[in-house]
């Protein structure tokens, strides 16, 4: 069974959609709801988040202790890779600088995990600078589980699919490997101005 079509396709351009829209994209005004399986439904009780791996020691949040850390509302256009794009997208999180802050690592990349079985690879100097962020709120209201729920990772310059849903945790790896979506063939990166969609893009 393939989990992966090439038949995408995508709408005309606007003229007045300048340098933002990454090519092959088209724009939406709504915020379509894809995922891979069932809805996660954690409740905010049982909900932890994780930095595990190759770290001097792993660290953990409930979610009271992670809602008490520091936040940013950020404002940011995202890209999925099913080829629609959202302009000026507005989202609350904390920033995966200060999750990090403190952690010694010799680690290049993360895999990020989370309910439901889910993971994404990225390198490390793509989720720290002040590139992503675990967010629990989108548009000043709390994300709703269809939208990833209570708290998904927001990596805005690389395609949705790397933003994982439901997250729970990044594990720290010396050596990139395959999440979910690229052990089917999507790009082991996922830059959305090269239009690194599957393996070979």
């Amino acid at each position: 069974m393939s989990f992966i079509s090439r038949g995408f396709r995508g709408r005309p351009r606007r003229s007045d959609e300048g340098d933002r829209l990454p090519p092959g994209q088209y724009l939406v005004s709504g915020f379509p709801v894809l995922s891979a399986g069932p809805t996660p439904r954690t409740p905010l009780g049982e909900w932890t988040f994780s930095i595990a791996g190759e770290v001097d020691r792993p660290r953990r949040w409930t979610w009271d202790e992670f809602r008490s850390l520091p936040t940013e509302t950020v404002t940011k256009d995202i890209h999925c890779v099913t080829k629609w794009s959202k302009f000026d997208t507005v989202w609350k999180g904390v920033s995966v600088d200060v999750l990090l802050d403190g952690v010694e690592t010799a680690a290049g990349y993360a895999m990020a995990f989370s309910d439901g079985g889910y993971t994404t690879n990225l390198p490390l100097e793509d989720v720290t600078g002040g590139k992503a962020w675990v967010a629990f709120e989108y548009d000043s209201q709390p994300l709703e589980p269809e939208h990833g729920g209570p708290a998904r990772l927001l990596v805005p310059h690389l395609y949705f699919w790397k933003s994982a849903k439901w997250v729970r945790g990044l594990r720290l790896m010396s050596e990139d490997a395959p999440g979910f979506w690229e052990m089917y063939g999507y790009h082991m990166y996922g830059d959305p101005w090269q239009e690194q969609r599957y393996s070979g893009d």
